[in-house]
């Protein structure tokens, strides 16, 4: 049966051993953000094991590329989305429409969450398997603090990958499989942890 998302999926993966890679990784980040439907791990994965040395490279330019197309994904949110079902745009619908992860039904429903946490739901959707692309657009048409957004991508997705390229830097090939397994787990644990952390330390002071 054709899976149009695991053709996807398996494209990208094929940009590993070219020597475009890097740029690849820059455009595949930027677009995850914001349309895009396959995440940047795949590609950045394979790229840490075949060139470990450069691990944290890999690392800094997909975190710049998931911020800006995290920015570019509150622009289509903020001047093209539209809000209301009598207001939508046509490229609202487009995305509800033929973009894995939106439901018009689930980006109205985030309107109140936006008002209480505003940070810690992009930080949340930039860290963990959330689609990230959903709430870049979402905190656009909700008319989030922009700063407050940029700061939330930036320590959000670099965090994630700093921690999967560091884990593969220092492991190797064996602790692929286990990242694959388990990053999901790990990364609503950790996002758990740090938020309560926080919540600790601010009822202290």
């Amino acid at each position: 049966m054709y899976n149009p998302v695991r053709k996807l999926y398996e494209w990208v993966l094929s940009w590993a051993e070219k020597p475009s890679a890097m740029y690849a990784l820059f455009l595949l980040g930027f677009a995850e953000s914001s349309f895009f439907p396959v995440p940047p791990d795949v590609l950045l994965i394979p790229l840490v094991l075949g060139f470990r040395k450069k691990w944290f490279r890999l690392v800094l330019v997909l975190t710049l590329a998931s911020a800006l197309g995290g920015a570019f994904g509150y622009y289509i949110g903020a001047k093209l989305w539209g809000f209301g079902p009598d207001n939508y745009t046509s490229i609202a619908h487009f995305f509800y429409n033929s973009i894995p992860g939106f439901s018009q039904h689930t980006f109205e429903a985030m309107k109140l969450k936006y008002d209480l946490y505003g940070f810690w739901i992009v930080f949340t959707a930039g860290f963990t398997p959330i689609p990230y692309k959903v709430f870049t657009i979402s905190s656009g048409a909700f008319d989030i603090n922009f700063i407050t957004f940029m700061l939330a991508s930036f320590v959000s997705r670099g965090a994630r990958f700093f921690l999967v390229s560091f884990l593969l830097f220092k492991f190797g090939e064996p602790i692929k499989d286990f990242i694959n397994k388990y990053f999901n787990i790990l990364a609503l644990v950790f996002t758990i942890l740090f938020i309560g952390s926080f919540l600790v330390l601010k009822g202290i002071v």
